[in-house]
């Protein structure tokens, strides 16, 4: 399932989200005009190769060099293919903007980077003998779609489910959507476990440790709801149950009586039954 969009409006320009695109996008035009052997060599030197920190004898005899942890931040740039790099991109765009929102560009950036080197220690543990360089953003993606999973748990996203060569569109709750993605991947993870011959190509359990360090970097790096404006229903997390007091506490808006404002002159026009609770100052 691709996704296509979600429903949540973003309040400013995604700054950071657009400059980490841009970036990606002209490291790999760089990559486009290397020569293949070249190419290799690159990944290999500024990917990450688990073997090289897990079994120095190796590294040394293999060229590379001593005391060299860049490439756990020049891997999460670079990328193997244009499939590769327009998956990663597109969905860095779908759900980077709002949790972006909610961070600011510069505690998002940080974030990111967070995520992404927290991936790539997660698939040096878990692959700690494997010699193939690993590329690509999708760990600090993935930590990028955890933080969504957590903000906007009652978002929708819209996917797209070819079936032969005909295209289906379907709108999913966004924790069915990202929770279905991150079981997927503990699952083709454990496979990959089980019969490793088999399943390859992708890193599946760093995908899951940057799921999971975008769930929990969140707590830090979210803004104070001061700071934020939510523009609909949709915005609403899973820490949306205590919002409607903070708007009675922290606001001149009160409960109405019978006949108005329990604090003062003003009437309120009767809801319907049907209609949702929505917080004062939203249309």
């Amino acid at each position: 399932m691709l996704p296509i969009s979600d429903t949540v409006p973003r309040q400013n320009p995604p700054i950071a989200t657009w400059t980490l695109i841009l970036v990606n996008g002209v490291i790999f035009l760089f990559e486009l005009m290397l020569p293949m052997p070249v190419l290799e060599r690159f990944f290999y030197l500024f990917g990450i190769v688990p073997a090289r920190f897990t079994h120095p004898d190796w590294a040394v005899w293999a060229g590379f060099p001593l005391d060299d942890y860049w490439p756990f931040l020049t891997s999460m740039f670079l990328h193997g293919g244009w499939l590769h790099i327009i998956g990663n991109m597109w969905t860095l765009w779908i759900f980077g903007d709002n949790v972006e929102d909610r961070m600011g560009p510069i505690r998002f950036s940080i974030f990111y980077v967070l995520c992404g080197l927290t991936a790539a220690i997660v698939h040096c543990l878990w692959n700690p003998d494997s010699t193939l360089p690993t590329v690509g953003a999708s760990g600090a993606i993935a930590g990028v779609m955890g933080a969504y999973y957590f903000l906007f748990p009652t978002s929708r996203v819209i996917v797209l489910l070819p079936v032969f060569f005909f295209p289906f569109f379907f709108e999913l709750p966004a924790v069915t959507y990202l929770g279905f993605w991150a079981l997927s991947q503990v699952f083709a993870g454990t496979l990959s476990l089980a019969t490793p011959n088999q399943v390859g190509g992708v890193a599946w359990w760093a995908h899951v440790g940057g799921f999971i360090a975008g769930i929990v970097l969140q707590f830090v790096f979210v803004r104070g709801a001061g700071a934020y404006r939510r523009m609909s229903r949709d915005e609403y997390g899973i820490e949306g149950a205590w919002l409607p007091y903070r708007y009675w506490r922290e606001s001149s808006w009160r409960l109405p009586t019978r006949f108005g404002c329990s604090s003062c002159s003003r009437r309120f026009n009767r809801s319907s039954s049907s209609a949702s609770w929505r917080p004062p100052g939203s249309a």
